[in-house]
């Protein structure tokens, strides 16, 4: 069993509870059961960073595009942008499909769970800012422009599930060497592995807080990996990282998704 932090439906406040990662369940008054067979609200209170091209095949996959206008180069810097509180989804909710699109990306990614304020941080120091670790899928609608926001594209309300928990740090003996696997409708689609960020965990923390603060409860992601499986309506979607358990979801018509959450 892992130590880590919920949030039940209704409440403000995580919670610290025993989970089994492996089987995805939580241990409530002496019982274990499935995640899935409670309503737990995202474990998520603070801003969301997305980070672009941190794994390797994700840069490669670029090729001369790199050195083309704007950049004429690969990013010498983190890559960011921001996941907003509107796009905050839960672990076993709908993910909205817009009207005008028929397939989503589903971007599997670490989210990096910051315990305090973190400022100019050294790779010696950055895990000491970390409360846990959760899974995000950082879902997006398809597009090939990297040189501008994509807002459009990732920041539509709901494409941003996370959970079902924030694993403790200290459950989680190598958060650099993670494989992640992504299931749609439980075939599996991608594998990958936090082995191959291009910045590890450490050294993307203290990359991204020598410009910019990190506050309790913010939350970084280490990237997406190369060629993100895509998903359409009816589509199930489960994300599994080692060591951290599973979110899952199915994507819905997004007038589904507004009748049901607007309840």
């Amino acid at each position: 069993m892992s130590t880590a932090k919920i949030k039940w439906s209704g409440s403000v406040e995580l919670e610290s509870v025993q989970v089994n990662v492996e089987t995805n369940s939580i241990e409530v008054d002496g019982t274990s059961r499935d995640a899935k067979e409670y309503t737990l609200d995202n474990p998520i209170s603070g801003t969301i960073y997305g980070t672009l091209l941190n794994f390797q095949g994700s840069l490669e996959s670029l090729e001369d595009a790199v050195y083309e206008y704007p950049y004429h180069s690969p990013p010498v810097a983190p890559v960011l942008y921001i996941k907003p509180a509107n796009t905050f989804n839960r672990n076993c909710a709908g993910i909205p499909m817009p009207q005008d699109v028929t397939k989503l990306e589903m971007g599997a990614s670490l989210g990096i769970v910051m315990s305090k304020t973190a400022i100019a941080l050294t790779e010696e120091n950055a895990l000491r800012h970390v409360a846990g670790f959760t899974i995000v899928n950082d879902v997006s609608v398809p597009h090939s422009n990297i040189f501008r926001p994509a807002v459009q594209h990732k920041s539509r309300d709901g494409f941003c599930p996370s959970g079902p928990w924030i694993i403790d740090l200290d459950e989680v003996e190598n958060p650099d060497d993670l494989a992640i696997r992504v299931f749609i409708n439980d075939e599996l689609k991608q594998e990958n592995s936090t082995k191959n960020l291009i910045r590890p965990i450490a050294q993307l923390l203290a990359a991204v807080t020598e410009f910019m603060t990190l506050f309790p409860g913010d939350v970084l992601l280490a990237g997406v990996p190369e060629v993100a499986p895509l998903a359409g309506v009816g589509d199930t979607v489960r994300i599994e990282i080692d060591g951290i358990g599973c979110l899952e979801n199915t994507v819905v018509d997004e007038k589904t998704f507004i009748r049901r959450e607007s309840k």
